[in-house]
């Protein structure tokens, strides 16, 4: 891996920056100054100092946030903001991306990784990795209801669901809420799950992925890395 990509990488500024800084001699390599900016190194197996300091190297990087509603999962958009530009105190020479979609409306927890290989794990279809969701609805939603999300649906257009799992935690004349659990991540399922038993979300929050859920601590718009064991628990989803 070349040198001025490794600097990058933990965050010592754009690849202009980090070239200037190596050829200030500034920076070495088992205890020998490296000038040349695209020396191949190996971070996990080398010692690289920067004026004297051990850097901090990570191949992958796991972060999880509470996203709030506003905001639409992508690294870059011409016309909204992104999950990405909530992360200000992260370098963006991380590449993290989000790991697959929550509505721009939809609060909730949002993982964002620079693991490609993570990311496809949690995102292929074959492995229909569970998703739940906590709801708000405009409508009463009835024991009925759970046989038919438990059931899978066909939309008018063709769209066709897995089953899901209903639960109602309480159901007025009004307004219900409740939890959905689905497999598949297509696009704005739960409101169109709910749609088709006659009631419309007012409010969306993913509240769980996997075996990871969303921390009570952790407050909308707030992120941090995951644990040890969080990453566990997501990697074995």
């Amino acid at each position: 891996m070349r040198l001025d990509k490794v600097l990058g990488h933990v965050g010592y500024g754009s690849r202009k920056e980090v070239q200037k800084l190596i050829k200030s001699k500034k920076v070495t390599v088992d205890g020998k100054c490296v000038v040349k900016s695209e020396a191949n190194v190996n971070p996990e197996m080398q010692a690289i100092c920067v004026s004297g300091e051990d850097i901090d190297y990570q191949e992958f990087y796991y972060y999880l946030l509470n996203k709030p509603a506003g905001y639409v999962s992508a690294t870059e958009d011409p016309r909204d903001e992104t999950v990405i530009d909530l992360l200000e105190t992260i370098d963006r020479n991380k590449e993290l991306f989000p790991v697959g979609r929550l509505d721009k409306d939809t609060e909730g927890l949002l993982v964002l990784t620079n693991d490609g290989k993570l990311a496809h794990d949690l995102l292929s279809p074959k492995k229909h990795v569970d998703k739940t969701y906590y709801a708000k609805v405009a409508g009463k939603m009835v024991p009925e209801d759970i046989e038919i999300f438990a059931a899978g649906m066909t939309l008018n257009d063709g769209t066709t669901y897995r089953p899901g799992k209903l639960e109602i935690i309480s159901s007025g004349e009004e307004i219900s809420e409740i939890y959905v659990t689905i497999s598949e991540g297509k696009f704005h399922q739960v409101k169109k799950m709910v749609r088709f038993v006659g009631k419309e979300v007012t409010y969306l929050q993913r509240i769980q992925m996997g075996q990871l859920k969303l921390p009570e601590d952790l407050a909308l718009g707030e992120y941090r890395q995951l644990t040890k064991e969080e990453l566990v628990a997501l990697q074995q989803a």
